[in-house]
């Protein structure tokens, strides 16, 4: 039924509605269910009557709607939106508009809270804020009498680099001359909520200052507290929320606890003991995101007394926060009182009204009704105590279950409640019978199309299946498992009737995977105009060719100077070659990602012009490839190829490729260049000839080496010869004396060679 038109999927503005219309057989025979799905102007056109045209609308029940309390506050809760609470059930992709009413009501309890920068660079704007107590309970009696004051104060994360971990300086973290001087700390809670003046000016007083190391400061360490220790603080539930931030430097914000080794996130809670932060040196600065999220999820709005120099940090941090103010503070913050009265009037004066969280495929636009509200969009913003927005909600899907969010201005308490759901089913006034005619008798109408009774099928039940299985009917309708009639036609009694075309023509094919109308085009026309498209391929007729029949069979461009066809290394489509892998249009001649034919065929060449190498035996066969081939004397000029034959001879030749993919022409150089062979006998001669120097030269180097032990013993002799003192006597003890000296027995006689001398 209705279900099945959801095309608004994907186009949220095309809203399609059903027709029921059965009587007049609204659906051709072949033709999809879908058509029933269309604009109420094509279903008209059609012929489906006005009441079988089903359309849900959007349907709007305001469940709450109190009225706007007067202008004066009195104690009971004031009323200043309405309606409070709607029920919305849209239709997916038509969007539903109401009116929204705001009015503020005069005198409205403020709640302030007083945040205030106590390191050193704040003594003087201390001592200023404890004078002007009574001044501030002044101005904020001026609002409203509902008033009330708090008072916080922060520095930074008592680690390093932040502050110094010296006991003494974490005791004093002030200059040395200055006397009054509090331990340093991160943030403290020093007064909740209270409209006693005493109280604000004695805990105020009691104040001292203290100190870090670096500029910035532990700011939105401090917000986050104020604003989710509400109880601490002593937010009241019915009253306009401030925080007026007093500093005069930046702010850390997340990440910049890592500096310290912090590496905890942020996680928005509240952690306070004994009125201070307890958790500042354990987990990290938040992020200006977590902190613009509490103050609008709390109703809380900032309001940023800085000095001049800081001025521009806060704007920019001010447009990351909605409803926040910035002020610019006098040298010693004299000035507070006025920039709180201004930023209050500022804030008061304007009234933004959004959301919170949308559920997924939910848009939301508002439209001020007011002199210069601007155009429609996310937020409205009007310049009125009394305003009135357009809120504009539309669902781009259906929504499974019932939803909800709030709409309201940002920093009041007053919410507007929408619960959301979505309209995806028809309400259909189907016939009664259980056996309708147009289903042949055997299943009822329901939404305009037929739903049998077992054991039948088909669009209009006219199949009977009888004792077999509907599921191994349907499977014969699926080619290779796949979608049912390929999703073109509806399976009956295990055959696909296929669905009509918008152009006149059918599906056809056993599975209904083939149709004639999305084939190529040329120049705006189905195969070129030249041919006829079957299943989805053109047929072309004799004179053409090309996947859409575009071209004029002709291979005029194809031709190369010899008269061949590409070659014979491609064919001509087109008048265009089309080459094979590797060779190059426009006529097919070259291919440089082939291998040369100098490498590959040089076996050949071999073979053919010297009978050798490893192709000889069969060389007509193995090297057929090349056709024609002479053995020259002389190569024509240029670098010819060359390679080394069995015998480590070089060949030279020339090759050329003939028409075709594997066609050679070659010419062979007759002489091949040959390394000349080596003289055995010189080798031989030479190494005898050097076999016999090596033999003198040993023979010379022990000669040599007894010649020098000769001479060093002779040496020797000589000197003990000189030393010898010499006495004649007679001949016998003389020899005697001699032969001693010379270690020689009397009997033996040895020889020295002493030059040409023997002893």
């Amino acid at each position: 039924g209705y279900t099945r038109c959801r095309w608004w999927r994907k186009y949220p503005i095309l809203i399609l509605d059903l027709c029921l219309s059965h009587s007049q057989n609204f659906t051709n025979p072949g033709e999809q269910e879908a058509a029933r799905c269309d604009t109420r102007a094509q279903l008209e056109k059609r012929g489906c009557i006005e009441k079988d045209i089903i359309s849900p609308q959007n349907n709007l029940t305001v469940t709450k709607n109190t009225p706007l309390s007067t202008n004066a506050f009195v104690k009971d809760e004031p009323i200043q939106l309405r309606p409070q609470e709607v029920n919305l059930e849209l239709r997916p992709g038509l969007p539903r508009t109401f009116r929204l009413d705001f009015r503020r009501v005069e005198g409205y309890p403020v709640d302030l809270y007083y945040l205030m920068d106590l390191s050193y660079s704040m003594e003087d704007d201390l001592r200023s804020i404890k004078t002007l107590g009574n001044e501030l309970f002044k101005a904020l009696q001026g609002i409203t009498k509902q008033g009330r004051i708090g008072f916080g104060s922060f520095v930074d994360k008592t680690v390093l680099p932040f502050t110094n971990t010296n006991p003494e300086k974490l005791k004093k973290p002030c200059a040395e001359k200055e006397q009054f001087c509090q331990p340093a700390f991160g943030y403290r809670h020093v007064l909740s909520m209270t409209e006693n003046k005493a109280d604000f000016n004695r805990e105020v007083d009691k104040q001292r200052i203290s100190g870090n190391l670096d500029s910035p400061e532990g700011t939105l360490d401090a917000i986050m507290q104020a604003a989710v220790c509400g109880d601490r603080i002593g937010w009241r539930n019915s009253s306009t929320r401030l925080i007026v931030l007093s500093t005069d430097d930046g702010f850390h914000m997340a990440g910049d606890g890592k500096l310290a080794g912090i590496l905890e996130p942020n996680d928005e809670r509240c952690y306070m003991d004994n009125q201070l932060y307890t958790k500042s040196n354990d987990m990290d600065y938040p992020s200006v995101g977590q902190v613009a999220s509490q103050l609008e999820k709390n109703n809380i709005q900032p309001i940023f007394a800085v000095t001049k120099s800081m001025e521009n940090v806060y704007r920019e941090l001010s447009r990351m926060i909605p409803k926040s103010e910035v002020g610019v503070l006098s040298e010693d913050s004299k000035n507070v009182v006025e920039l709180i009265q201004a930023a209050y009037n500022r804030l008061s004066s304007k009234v933004t009204v959004t959301h919170d969280a949308l559920p997924d495929n939910v848009r939301v636009t508002y439209t001020p009704l007011c002199p210069g509200g601007g155009p429609a969009g996310d937020k409205g913003v009007c310049d009125n105590v009394k305003v009135s927005f357009n809120v504009t909600v539309t669902a781009d899907e259906c929504i499974d279950r019932e939803v909800s969010f709030l709409i309201g201005p940002l920093g009041i308490k007053d919410k507007m409640k929408v619960s959301l759901s979505t309209h995806c089913e028809c309400e259909c006034d189907d016939p009664k019978e259980k056996n309708h005619t147009y289903c042949n008798n055997k299943g009822k109408v329901n939404c305009g199309m037929c739903s049998c009774k077992a054991g039948f099928v088909g669009q209009r039940c006219e199949c009977s299946i009888g004792e077999k299985d509907e599921s191994s009917l349907r499977a014969a309708c699926r080619k290779d498992n796949g979608t049912e009639c390929e999703g073109r036609g509806d399976c009956v009694c295990g055959i696909c009737q296929c669905y009509a075309l918008q152009g006149g023509s059918t599906y056809y094919g056993t599975h209904c995977e083939c149709e004639n109308e999305s084939c190529e085009k040329f120049q705006n026309k189905l195969c070129g105009g030249n041919g006829k498209c079957r299943c989805k391929n053109c047929d072309c007729s004799p004179e053409y060719e090309g996947t859409a029949c575009q071209c004029k069979k002709s291979d005029e461009q194809c031709r190369t100077p010899s008269g061949s066809v590409c070659s014979g290394r491609g064919t001509c489509q087109c008048n265009q070659c089309k080459c094979m892998e590797g060779y190059q249009r426009p006529y097919c001649l070259t291919c440089p990602a082939c291998q040369i034919p100098c490498i590959t065929k040089g076996k050949c060449i071999e073979c053919l012009g010297f009978a050798t190498g490893p192709f000889s035996k069969n060389c007509s066969q193995t090297c057929k490839s090349i056709n024609d081939f002479e053995i020259v004397e002389t190569l024509p000029p240029g670098k010819p190829c060359d390679v080394r034959d069995v015998e480590n001879c070089r060949v030279f030749f020339t090759i050329k490729q003939l028409d075709g993919e594997d066609n050679y022409s070659a010419q062979i150089l007759k002489t091949r260049e040959c390394p000349e062979l080596p003289n055995i006998y010189a080798i031989i001669g030479g190494a005898i000839a050097a076999v016999a120097l090596i033999g003198l030269v040993i023979l010379l180097i022990i000669k040599g080496f007894l010649y020098w032990r000769d001479v060093k013993e002779f040496r020797r002799f000589e000197n003990e010869k000189k030393k010898e003192k010499w006495t004649p006597t007679a001949g016998s003890n003389n020899q005697s004396m001699y032969d001693k000296k010379l270690n020689v027995h009397p009997l033996e006689c040895r020889g020295l060679s002493l030059g040409n001398a023997d002893v």
